[in-house]
């Protein structure tokens, strides 16, 4: 396996996505600091919350500026790796690090509510973001948009506004907006697993490779010019993916696969955990509310 510092330091890092993700950390702290008085019904931002939204800036840049997001061109497994951790684990994190009082002005304007009221509807949002990913992922597709800047710079944002728009209903903390209850939101994840299943076990169970820019070396080679200078890239010797990756192009496969159920699992179990017990608590609440009622006294007529 060849040292990744061949491809130079650009490549690598991505300096141009890195002072995005800081102007958005910028124009964050602005809003919630110094602004923060100009939206109404502002409150202080809980350093907790902070830290969430800072966490979900990291990852971005980590996924998609790191080496990360390099890895993701030349084997499939860090591909998929990337997505789980965009589409599965980011928007949750920006969910709940932006403050309520934020979300409405953001949100509550003319065209933009109706828009999100619409598309963040939970049958509406399960099916357009798994069909999207799923969509994605046919070889035919996939292989076409990989090798175009554009489209795959407007693929992905894409989906993860499909994602966010998904994971809204679940997860906003507004009261006006609340759609789904304890019970439903448990139902709600386990038909997020199930639409998503088909498209990981497609990946899973082939046994030959489905993705050219994984497997023909000159498919593969278009596909790194999306984060490799087409400079860099002339002065390289490059024969295939088989130069960085150990493992068999099929295993390789199965593997992105396997690791994109796992993130799915392991994000998916949390926040299942975290609603249940959260509703339970509340059902819990309600029962002693009622217990107490019942039990004090009556006023005589």
């Amino acid at each position: 396996m060849l040292n990744l510092e061949m491809f130079g330091f650009r490549a690598m890092w991505s300096p141009y996505f890195f002072l995005f993700t800081a102007v958005i950390l910028g124009i964050y702290f602005l809003l919630i600091g110094p602004f923060r008085n100009r939206f109404h019904d502002s409150q202080p931002v809980s350093f907790k919350q902070k830290a969430l939204f800072v966490s979900s800036i990291i990852l971005l840049y980590a996924v998609k500026g790191s080496p990360l997001d390099l890895m993701g061109h030349l084997m499939f497994s860090a591909h998929m790796t990337q997505m789980a951790i965009l589409y599965l684990l980011i928007p949750p994190l920006i969910i709940f690090g932006i403050p309520s009082w934020l979300w409405r002005a953001l949100i509550f304007v003319r065209g933009v509510k109706q828009i999100v009221t619409f598309l963040s509807k939970p049958l509406i949002a399960l099916i357009v973001f798994n069909g999207i990913f799923s969509l994605y992922h046919i070889p035919l597709v996939f292989d076409v948009v990989k090798t175009d800047h554009l489209l795959h710079a407007a693929v992905t944002v894409f989906i993860f506004i499909a994602a966010m728009l998904m994971w809204w209903p679940l997860l906003n903390d507004l009261p006006e907006w609340k759609e789904l209850g304890g019970i439903k939101k448990i139902g709600y994840i386990f038909a997020n697993g199930m639409l998503l299943t088909p498209a990981c076990a497609l990946i899973i169970f082939a046994d030959t490779p489905l993705y050219a820019t994984y497997a023909d070396p000159s498919a593969w080679v278009s596909a790194l010019e999306l984060c490799v200078p087409a400079d860099m890239l002339a002065g390289l010797n490059l024969t295939g993916p088989e130069m960085f990756n150990t493992l068999p192009l099929v295993e390789d496969q199965q593997l992105g696969g396997i690791m994109m159920k796992i993130i799915q699992e392991f994000v998916y179990g949390s926040l299942l955990g975290i609603i249940f017990f959260k509703w339970a608590r509340q059902e819990r609440e309600r029962d002693n509310l009622e217990a107490r009622k019942s039990l004090s006294p009556q006023p005589i007529e």
